[in-house]
């Protein structure tokens, strides 16, 4: 993902810098299976690196089973960039691919 679709007016901010915050798009999904919701977070918090979180886990119990199974999708949180740019179309342009931008404001 590129930009975030952010609109700055057309010369509203004429000669100011602007700033953006970028970080890594990056999800991992992690299938566990365990008797107990505790277990499955836990299971899934164990399989989450330090600066991502569980974005998503699903439970489903398959019929004449006590076995729960989650399919957890985590997703990256940290690698926050800032980076500076005279205009929009600039600082877009400077966000590489696999990275989002966050915000924007002006310097």
């Amino acid at each position: 993902m590129r930009g975030a679709g952010f609109v700055v007016g057309g010369g509203l901010y004429a000669g100011d810098m602007l700033i953006g915050l970028m970080r890594p798009v990056e999800s991992k999904t992690h299938t566990v299976q365990a008797e107990e919701l505790d277990e499955i977070q836990d299971l899934l918090a164990a399989e989450t690196p330090e600066g991502w979180q569980i974005a998503s886990a699903p439970v489903a119990m398959a019929k004449k089973d006590t076995i729960l199974t989650a399919e957890g999708t985590i997703v990256r949180r940290d690698g926050v960039q800032e980076i500076e740019a005279d205009d929009m179309a600039a600082l877009e342009a400077k966000v590489p691919d696999g990275y989002q931008l966050l915000s924007v404001r002006v310097a």
